[in-house]
């Protein structure tokens, strides 16, 4: 990108990625001539559709930057054009102006500037997606942890409980981490540094940050752990998966060990809200219903 930046010889150059016509009005969509590859039109999250091109949100720019950004702001100073505010900017404190104390990227600098010779777009035929909220972490998790079985395969765990873990899936684990031989890890799961996971344990889509422990016959399944972080024995932190969001464990606190089986003699399992042990002096569980037992 920087090197076709540097080509292009203009002001600034924009990450693009080609997506599905569905799901393109959720972005920033562009129009750029197919040969020169300069930005001829930009609208940001667009009512009709308009390009199947949207804005990655990475770019490179000059310093010229600087002086355009000026320019906006001189005159939005110069203008005495009334708009109408958001709730966001009528919330402002009182002394600022938000007619220009602030610039916004897409609207005052590209779509201005689309078709002006400043902006050229640089299309990356590689995975992208956005992180907008912690649960697109673990989706991204997923995607990198895919790319490593072609580019850094040496990277991914492998076992088969007899020595080590139970692998399933792509399986980053850190060298200093140690991970009982009972646990079943997998798919698309990322231990960090000096993580401590106990026997039993069952990870499934989800993030484990550095110096977290995870105490014997716990779940976690599509949730990011904080650092630091314990989760008790027989503990289960679950988000649904049909929602890309993810419970966070916070910083520095405990998950309070909990001596309540998930499972009786008939191999019934308790399921619902799926519960979650924060703090040092209360928890929380949430329990709804029964439902036959099916592996993780």
């Amino acid at each position: 990108m920087l090197e076709a930046h540097r080509r292009y010889g203009g002001m600034g150059t924009i990450l693009v990625i080609k997506v599905s016509p569905e799901s393109a009005n959720q972005f920033g969509e562009l129009v750029a001539d197919p040969i020169t590859n300069e930005l001829l039109h930009y609208t940001e999250k667009p009512e009709t559709f308009v390009s199947d091109r949207i804005n990655c949100g990475a770019y490179i720019f000059t310093p010229d930057i600087f002086t355009a950004i000026q320019d906006v702001s001189m005159q939005r100073k110069d203008r005495a054009t009334l708009r109408r505010l958001s709730s966001f900017e009528a919330l402002q404190l009182p002394n600022r102006s938000p007619l220009s104390d602030f610039v916004r990227l897409d609207q005052d600098i590209l779509s201005p500037l689309a078709g002006k010779k400043q902006l050229y777009v640089y299309e990356t035929m590689d995975f992208w997606e956005q992180i907008k909220t912690p649960g697109m972490s673990l989706k991204c998790s997923a995607l990198y942890l895919a790319q490593f079985r072609f580019t850094s395969s040496h990277l991914l765990a492998s076992g088969d409980g007899t020595k080590s873990a139970t692998i399933s899936g792509d399986v980053y684990i850190h060298p200093s981490a140690k991970v009982h031989p009972t646990a079943k890890i997998g798919p698309n799961v990322s231990i960090s540094a000096n993580a401590r996971i106990g026997a039993g344990v069952r990870l499934v889509s989800c993030i484990i940050l550095d110096d977290v422990e995870i105490k014997e016959n716990a779940v976690v399944i599509h949730a990011i752990v904080g650092w630091k972080s314990s989760i008790g024995r027989w503990s289960r932190v679950q988000v649904s998966r049909q929602v890309y969001l993810s419970r966070i464990v916070s910083n520095y606190l405990q998950t309070l060990a909990m001596d309540m089986a998930l499972f009786n003699s008939l191999g019934v399992r308790w399921v619902g809200s799926s519960f979650s042990i924060l703090g040092t002096t209360h928890y929380t569980l949430g329990i709804s219903q029964m439902e036959p037992f099916r592996s993780l």
